[in-house]
């Protein structure tokens, strides 16, 4: 049922009633504040280095078709992604989470395509439950699977059994593959598990976790490695983060005494990247965006928040580092999309980044990537269509394991009334 006009004017006459505090224009002027006196570097109240640009502070911009049409720095590429079935909760106690990943090509390599790694992670209270957690291949050797129990957490349940399936499918696919990467790996995500080093700072029960079971700290190992085998073969790695969430640089400078009205960092990013000008109009000035070219930031080095724990100054949970630890450090440039209105983040380890040469080349493969796509690299939309478990799948899944533990999801009106939605 949709809203009748009149209906609809109410709620919108509701806007009239918010005082939104400073102006658009305020909010721009004092991002340009904060990019020009704080960032370089940026450091947290104790003083420690939060962000720092690798070079120099630097915001460039870029004709959308040149960059397009310009010669490739990396003939060719792949890319990685994984995809769930979300989190499932049977009413049995068990709750499931089937993570898939694949690696994509460009040219297209058919039997690298093929290649699935899966795995299942189970949560159970009843102690009596087992899981055979060996792995074992499938599809005529093309495939591997593995199941992995975790241990009783009952309040986190549903986000450890996602975040393990998750990283643990994507970066042993990864490292399984890392040989058929010939000039760029581009990861569908950040550079390293963020959801499972978010877990140290949100209650001591997953702080606990991290420390005493070796399954995250296995799953961190893997990226480690990862990059070790990159930087051994000379072969760049990136990782393209659609939707860029951080906030730690939005924390920083509240924790200062300034204000940050933005939501997050993307936020900001759009402000100080965002190109145009304010115009009159009859209802007074509006501003109008230019959408020419893309605009995107020099590089840093991210210290803070989840990125802190990869930072020179870092513990990596425990994981032995056989690099320097600074070439583990993340860094990443930001790319701003005036036809969607979308900022990108973009990371990759120090090891790289530190060669002005190749970051350079980074800078320009990625950029051209998003100037062709108009968004995401279509490498990292390749690695998702492979890789992503549909609605009816998941469903039809779900189904299969209802029929092998003889009992049903545990599903709510939600699910009914809004299947698709629920399902994505």
């Amino acid at each position: 049922m949709t809203l009748d006009p009149v209906h609809f004017d109410g709620i919108a006459r509701l806007a009239r009633r918010i005082d939104g505090g400073a102006d658009e224009r305020d909010h721009r002027e004092f991002a340009e504040t904060v990019w020009t006196e704080f960032l370089d570097p940026l450091t947290d109240e104790r003083g420690r280095l939060v962000l720092e640009p690798v070079e120099s502070l630097s915001r460039h911009l870029v004709d959308r078709e040149g960059v397009a049409l310009r010669e490739r720095p990396f003939p060719t590429e792949h890319g990685l992604d994984a995809g769930t079935i979300n989190p499932t909760t049977f009413r049995n106690g068990l709750v499931i989470d089937i993570a898939q990943a694949a690696m994509s090509a460009t040219p297209s390599d058919l039997e690298l395509h093929r290649s699935r790694t899966v795995v299942a992670t189970v949560h159970s209270n009843d102690e009596t439950a087992t899981v055979d957690d060996r792995w074992d291949r499938f599809d005529e050797g093309y495939s591997r699977s593995r199941a992995v129990k975790v241990p009783p957490l009952p309040r986190f349940a549903e986000g450890v059994v996602h975040a393990l399936a998750l990283y643990l499918a994507e970066s042993t696919h990864a490292r399984e593959h890392a040989g058929d990467v010939d000039d760029l790996l581009v990861l569908d995500g950040p550079l390293y598990p963020r959801g499972l080093l978010r877990w140290s700072d949100r209650h001591p029960d997953l702080a606990d976790f991290l420390l005493e079971d070796p399954r995250p700290t296995t799953v961190l190992e893997n990226y480690v490695r990862l990059v070790e085998e990159f930087v051994e073969r000379d072969v760049p790695l990136v990782a393209f983060v659609k939707n860029p969430a951080t906030r730690v640089l939005t924390r920083t400078v509240k924790r200062t005494g300034a204000d940050a009205p933005w939501a997050d960092d993307a936020a900001f990013f759009s402000r100080v990247l965002e190109r145009g000008e304010y115009v009159d109009d009859v209802d007074g000035p509006r501003w109008e965006r230019e959408e020419d070219a893309l605009t995107y930031t020099g590089w840093f080095r991210s210290r803070g928040g989840v990125d802190r724990p990869l930072s020179a100054d870092g513990d990596a949970l425990g994981v032995e580092r056989r690099l320097d630890t600074e070439q583990y450090e993340v860094t990443f440039f930001v790319v701003y999309d005036p036809r969607e209105d979308l900022v990108y983040r973009i990371e990759a380890p120090y090891a790289f980044t530190r060669d002005p040469e190749v970051r350079e080349r980074l800078t320009m493969q990625l950029l051209s990537d998003v100037a062709i796509a108009g968004g995401p690299p279509r490498i990292v939309e390749k690695a998702d269509e492979l890789a992503r478990i549909s609605a009816r799948e998941k469903r039809s899944l779900r189904e299969t394991l209802e029929e092998r533990f003889e009992t049903t999801w545990d599903r709510s009106y939600d699910d009914v009334r809004w299947p698709e939605e629920y399902d994505a």
